[in-house]
């Protein structure tokens, strides 16, 4: 029998088997469900939205389409790199069954099959969600004004449009999922026996540093690069890039920063949430990540408004529309940005708290106090953010600094909108945490359920 057909023939009967976790409220296939919808009806939402400036061919049309391309560019990767983690949230669950395979005899071939073939399902069941999602919206993104005019039909991506997204989000948790896997086929006995590491490389923050660096340079020289559509590539690509960066880069700075918190507790709490961001420094990361992705998206809505405030004085009608239509588009970046960051706080919030419910209910029951869990938990997912969110924010002013100048990049309205910002991520994060407060104490609660995620 091939690898492929006894894949075909183990996943269901994987998939429906009874864990504890599975038991919960919260069950483990609904969180990367309702991460692929959110991701993607939101992609769907911004290439509809982008797509009427395209149809524009007079003086301003080009004016419109770099903004269009920054637009797309600071949301579509936060969002790509969502769907990957959606891929991962039940990861360490997944890992057990499948390490128990291999164990039984099970070849490489036919646990990636698997694996890719639930990841490839969830998917696709969250982006149908999200598709019907953006066609509820998609009459009201309709009513949106840009040069005067509302987006009316232009609302509507064409049915292949649709397919391929939903497509290309199922790629991407397939690739996640299939790469993700490496550790199991590697070192099924360790991951078995929950003695995989995992790590955060410096070169990570080399990597990173060079690209920003390096963004920055072309950022500097797109004067000379001659054609206008050579320079909306080098400006989508530096800022592709450098949230890329960021995010490869994320887990080593918190690593970097739990070492030294660890060194300096003084108290339970600091050194329970030191060793629990070094237990997976990529883990947290994605429970902050979101934060700093909109920490970058800050600057430039920052910059946009400074540019809409310098223009709106003695405008002529053109370019009054051209204001108006750029604090539009900053609002609605923002919004989309916040929406990313709400749904990746929740989702990795709950998945957490289940991924660790038997280490939980062991703590509790050797005595540790809940109230010390829950501060612990508390101070290990925000602790980091201030230090990711500032770290990000300056990455992006570096990038616009060539563009936009230290006069415009050190307007009021730019560092009002940056604390705004800022403030409101770490409120939407600080609301998750809470919630997975609240399912901390279900957990504690059942302790039968949580007991052992192996029965």
């Amino acid at each position: 029998m091939s690898s492929l057909s006894m894949a075909l023939r183990l996943t269901p009967y994987i998939a429906r088997s009874k864990g504890n976790i599975r038991d919960s409220g919260l069950h483990e296939t609904r969180l990367p469900v309702l991460a692929f919808g959110t991701v993607t009806a939101l992609l769907l939402t911004v290439a509809a939205g982008s797509q009427v400036f395209w149809t524009w061919t007079d003086g301003l049309a080009g004016t419109y389409q770099a903004l269009a391309v920054v637009a797309m560019v600071l949301l579509v990767i936060p969002l790509l790199t969502l769907g990957g983690s959606a891929a991962r949230l039940a990861a360490r669950r997944r890992d057990d069954r499948l390490a128990s395979l291999r164990l039984l005899g099970a070849n490489s071939a036919t646990v990636v099959w698997m694996t890719v073939i639930e990841s490839t399902v969830l998917a696709a069941v969250g982006a149908l969600a999200g598709a019907s999602l953006y066609a509820v919206v998609a009459p009201f993104l309709g009513l949106i004004q840009f040069r005067g005019q509302a987006i009316g039909t232009h609302a509507w991506l064409s049915i292949p449009s649709i397919l391929a997204c939903v497509l290309a989000v199922c790629l991407i948790a397939a690739v996640s999922a299939a790469l993700g896997l490496r550790k199991v086929v590697v070192t099924p006995l360790g991951v078995r026996t929950r003695q995989t590491t995992y790590g955060a490389h410096w070169v990570r923050g080399l990597v990173a540093v060079l690209v920003v660096v390096a963004g920055v340079v072309a950022m500097g020289m797109l004067s000379s690069f001659g054609t206008f559509i050579v320079i909306l590539g080098v400006m989508a690509g530096c800022f592709g890039m450098a949230l890329l960066a960021l995010n490869l880069m994320g887990p080593w700075v918190l690593k970097l920063q739990a070492m030294s918190q660890l060194k300096r507790a003084r108290q339970p709490e600091q050194l329970l949430a030191a060793r629990t961001v070094l237990d997976n420094p990529k883990e947290s990361w994605r429970q902050v990540g979101g934060v700093a992705m909109t920490s970058f998206v800050g600057v430039f809505v920052g910059v946009g408004m400074a540019v809409a405030d310098s223009m709106g004085s003695g405008a002529a009608d053109e370019t009054t529309l051209l204001v108006r239509d750029i604090n539009t588009g900053v609002m609605i970046t923002l919004l989309g940005s916040f929406l990313m960051v709400a749904c990746s706080a929740g989702v990795n919030q709950a998945s957490s708290v289940l991924d660790r419910a038997a280490i939980l209910v062991a703590l509790d029951r050797v005595g540790m106090p809940r109230k010390l869990m829950v501060s612990a938990r508390v101070r290990a997912v925000m602790s980091p953010l201030l230090l990711v969110a500032g770290i990000s924010a300056t990455a992006a002013g570096a990038l616009v600094l060539p563009l936009a100048g230290p006069t415009l990049l050190t307007r009021p309205v730019v560092f009002l909108t940056i604390g705004s910002v800022f403030a409101v991520g770490f409120l939407l994060v600080r609301l998750a945490v809470a919630a997975g407060t609240a399912q901390i104490n279900r957990v504690l609660s059942r302790p039968a359920r949580y007991a052992s995620v192996d029965s």
